[in-house]
């Protein structure tokens, strides 16, 4: 397939702006007149969890979703229990940005937010949590689950080691970990490390995998790591109506994705694009960048004239909520931007952005 990638000039708003990869798209069309068995009768689906048990280095069980919520409404559903309390960030996806999803999932479970620096949770503040839960218990419920969101909501990788001390305080109580991987292939190509060690080497017990924002149509994975947990979760599945009678055509992104590391080149393009724009930024004698860049997500600081400015000339960009914002990185009398870069990012792009900003 010939078709080349493009991008709106200066498309900063979302890599959910971003349309589905060359091989993705190739993967659909090749497969659109076949025939094949219903509910993951076919082949391709048939073949995914083999894919994966090579890339993850271990036997693993998945279950494919359209989106990302779904995947994390359905993680958090399996280790609810009556009175569950799910330990997250407090700007975490699954606490702020889902509508109570996962909470409707699983009626009577409570999603509790921690603090913790740039999105990512500490140790010292989840010990603080697990003191007043005596043995996982105490009057306001039963914790069940540990999630951790990688990259973070302010674009931060947690490392293996990071991930390994806060999933082994979690499991001393009896808790599960679940990694939100929405970003899981940028966090994976900034740090250069395997997904394993990023995932069950370091505690993590299941993973919401996602593709979508990385190239893919619609196509996202809760992966298990235990080799059981995918039967039970397989019947909420059911129930949340996330069955699809042709997952034939989310197995063939899937695959399409993982072929040849595309998963991981696309995640390494938006990071790279993000890293030019960030020090482009911070070059700059017109805005600041609090954090540099650990994905595709870039965070910086610009004047109101600056930002009305360059919404004119067409970039795409939008501000990040206030309560949202830590206080060591708030400054007075400007906004903070996000600026998110994709597979399909162009370095003229971001040369078109930071010459317009001057």
């Amino acid at each position: 397939m010939t078709q080349a990638v493009t991008a709106c000039v200066m498309m900063f708003a979302s890599d959910n702006w971003a349309g589905a990869c060359p091989q993705v798209q190739k993967a659909l069309a090749d497969l659109g007149p076949d025939v094949a068995p219903a509910y993951g009768g076919d082949a391709l689906s048939a073949s995914v969890n083999a894919r994966l048990s090579e890339i993850f280095e271990a036997p693993v069980e998945s279950l494919m979703v359209a989106t990302g919520s779904a995947a994390n409404a359905l993680a958090l559903a399996h280790f609810a229990k009556p009175g569950g309390i799910t330990l997250a960030h407090k700007n975490a996806h699954v606490m702020v940005d889902e509508y109570n999803g996962p909470e409707r999932v699983s009626p009577g479970l409570k999603i509790l937010g921690l603090s913790g620096h740039a999105g990512k949770l500490t140790t010292d503040g989840l010990c603080d949590v697990l003191q007043q839960f005596p043995d996982g218990v105490s009057r306001q419920g039963r914790l069940t689950c540990l999630s951790l969101t990688q990259a973070t909501e302010l674009g931060q990788s947690y490392t293996p080691t990071d991930i390994s001390a806060l999933a082994n305080l979690a499991k001393q109580i009896g808790l599960g970990v679940h990694m939100d991987g929405a970003r899981f292939a940028n966090a994976i190509a900034h740090l250069n490390c395997s997904p394993a060690d990023l995932t069950w080497r370091a505690g993590v017990d299941c993973l919401s995998l996602g593709f979508t924002k990385n190239g893919a149509w619609a196509a996202d994975l809760l992966i298990f790591f235990d080799g059981q947990s995918s039967v039970e979760a397989g019947y909420i599945r059911k129930q949340m109506g996330q069955n699809f009678s042709k997952p034939r055509f989310m197995a063939a992104q899937i695959l399409a994705m993982l072929e040849n590391d595309t998963w991981l080149k696309n995640a390494g393009h938006a990071n790279q694009q993000a890293t030019n724009l960030a020090n482009g930024l911070a070059a700059s004698d017109k805005c600041s960048v609090p954090l540099m860049p650990q994905s595709n997500e870039v965070f910086a600081y610009f004047e109101a004239r600056d930002i009305e400015r360059l919404q004119t000339a067409g970039a795409s960009f939008y501000p990040w909520p206030d309560e949202d914002i830590p206080d060591d990185l708030k400054q007075a009398d400007k906004t903070l931007m996000r600026l998110v870069c994709s597979f399909a990012t162009s370095s003229k792009d971001v040369e078109a952005f930071l010459t317009q900003l001057g």
